[in-house]
Order: C-alpha cells, then structure tokens, then sequence
C-alpha cells in the first residue's frame, strides 16, 4: 500500500488480510480501515504524525482541527505526514455496527464486538504496519482521541512525543455514568428492540436524546448563562437552550449510528491504563517519551484534576491548561492558546522538528 504523497488531503482505506480479534476475544473479519492524509511521507518513513479523533469525529482532521493546521503550526503538512484514522467501530468507513457481518450477511448491528481503546490502538498499529511508518514525530487527540495516544504512547514505540488533551488516566464513575445515562436513552428509543431496528428505523430519537444529555456534560454552566440566559426562542414558550439542545440533538442523530454511539462510548468507559498492566505509576512511569497533557479550566467531563494527576505520573509528564469558558468543547475551538502550547512544547523536543 503506498501512503499519499501529495500536500492535498485524501481518503483512502485499506482492508486487512488477516482477521481482527478483539480483546474480547472476538474476530472481526475483512476489517476495512479508513484514513486520511496531509503532506509527503519522507524517504526514511519516520515524519509521520497519528491524529486522534474523539468520540463522533471522522478522518476530516483539518475541519474539526483546523486551527491547528498550516505553516508553521503544529499541523504543518509542508514539515509532516499527517495521519487521522476512523476508529474501530465508527460509521464513517471503517468497520462498525452498520457493516455487513460476513458471516451473516446483514448488519451486524448489536452483534458488532464490544470494543476498547487499545483496541482501536491495535488497528491504528497494524496500519502504520501496512504503511511502512517507522517513527511518529508525535500523536495527538482530544477526548477519546487523548485515550488513543496515551495509549499509543504505551503501546508503540514509534512515537517520539505525545499530547492528550481532556482525559485522564481512567474514565471515572461520573463520566461512565455519564456515558450509562446516554446510552440508556438510546434503548429506551421506541425503534430499538432488543438491541435491532424496528421497521428498519433507526432509534433517532433515543441518539437525539443522547446527545443532548452529553452536551450538558461538554460545556459549563456559565457559558449556558451567558449565551442563553433565560431567554426565550423567537414568540414560542421554548426557553433558547432548549432550542439549541434540540438542534444539536437531531442534527448528531442525522449524520451517526445510534449502535456506533452505544459501541464507542462503551470503549470510552474500558478506558483504564492500569487494566492488567500493574500499578498507575509503573505504567505511566514506564513512558519514556515527553508527553504534554492539557486541560481545560472550566472541564467539568474530565476536570483538570485529573489531567494535573496524568501528568504528575508521568516520568517526562507536562501539564498546561487552557483558558476557555466552553468546558470540554474548548479542546474544538481554542485553536489560537492551543497551537501556542502546542508548538512550545514540540520545540522544546528538537526530535518532532517543529
């Protein structure tokens, strides 16, 4: 397989030969795999940087990410081969719930394997395999994405340095039940039985649901003040956030599967570094290579407590936090402080030639 070499971003996809198997000990077969890319891959194959997505992202790294792409920043394709994959269980190309089960020939639907994180690390692994990449000047991701390359950092020794941004550790009781409350909306969706569509319909409703108790949890209580107050939307009785609750609820229900949401958000909640592995602090302590970890002041997710723990356990551990009034959110929108730290902490480590 031969990785784009051009500065223009593309989409491509590889399936791989050898059946997946799960922690779980399930096989997944014919596992397709789909990625993006920017930049020239070098001569030696070791300029590569692994993008992470969070929990409903896809491969379009420079949307979602945008304000850390371009010269001089630290998304630079000119300097770089950048590499974002769709994780293990998503709708947006690689394998997932609204696949094909070969075995089965329909969907799989809830048939689809639980997953993990290191899951999806392993697949991420086996197609840096296939591309021939020797070393990763860095990985980077928010949310679950930050999961992904702490647990690359622990996983791979391709990468040189790592930043995770808005996660800690472990998902923690109030963020699993968090995910439990969402996920328990989804089932009580009128269209979900026993885990299939009814009628071929989608559970929207419940996925609306879903989203609209997970937003609660992205931002902060003042930012909700302050954008919405009490304040009331247009002539009707509908207090604003509702409205903007409403919207973003049935604008995720339109563009994700409801299982892919039920499937990833459990992943989320597996998320536990020390899972097997021995303590907190020889796990952590065993990471040779510098790791930033920021957090954001106004998380209430995963609050920066737990990001100033990560990186206390860390043996070449950073913490910095970013100023935002939009809570988990910001790690979306805070581009400009984002970059600055970004790219500080990279120069300080000559090895990510930033």
């Amino acid at each position: 397989m031969t990785p784009n070499n051009k500065n223009m971003s593309k989409k491509q996809s590889h399936t791989f030969a050898q059946p997946f198997i799960t922690e779980g000990g399930d096989e997944i077969a014919n596992l397709t795999v789909v990625y993006q890319t920017w930049g020239t891959l070098n001569a030696a194959r070791d300029n590569a940087v692994l993008v992470c997505h969070a929990l409903t992202g896809n491969t379009e790294a420079n949307k979602w990410f945008g304000g850390l792409f371009g010269a001089g920043k630290t998304l630079d394709p000119s300097r770089h081969f950048i590499i974002c994959p769709n994780v293990l269980g998503s709708c947006y190309g690689t394998t997932g719930p609204a696949d094909i089960h070969p075995k089965a020939d329909k969907p799989y639907r809830v048939d689809f394997p639980h997953i993990t994180v290191r899951d999806m690390v392993r697949m991420h692994q086996q197609l840096l395999d296939e591309l021939a990449i020797r070393r990763l000047a860095f990985v980077i991701g928010g949310s679950l994405g930050g999961m992904q390359a702490l647990e690359f950092a622990i996983m791979d020794n391709r990468p040189q340095a790592a930043i995770c941004i808005g996660m800690g550790k472990a998902h923690h009781p109030w963020a699993i039940g968090i995910s439990h409350t969402q996920r328990q909306a989804i089932y009580g969706d009128p269209n979900w039985s026993g885990g299939y569509y009814t009628n071929d319909a989608p559970p929207k409703n419940g996925l609306a649901t879903a989203r609209m108790i997970a937003m609660n949890s992205y931002r902060d209580p003042a930012d909700y003040q302050q954008k919405f107050s009490r304040n009331r939307q247009g002539q009707s009785d509908q207090f604003q956030v509702e409205s903007y609750l409403d919207y973003q609820g049935q604008k995720l229900a339109t563009r994700f599967d409801a299982v892919s949401y039920v499937r990833l958000t459990q992943a989320m909640d597996s998320h536990n570094v020390a899972r097997g592995r021995g303590s907190y602090q020889d796990v952590l302590g065993s990471i040779n290579i510098p790791v930033l970890v920021a957090g954001i002041n106004s998380d209430r997710l995963y609050p920066p407590n737990e990001q100033k723990e990560l990186a206390g356990l860390l043996r070449r551990g950073n913490y910095e936090e970013i100023k935002s009034p939009y809570g988990h959110d910001a790690f979306l929108i805070e581009f400009r402080q984002m970059d600055e730290l970004f790219t500080s902490f990279l120069t300080k480590n000559q090895h990510a030639k930033i």
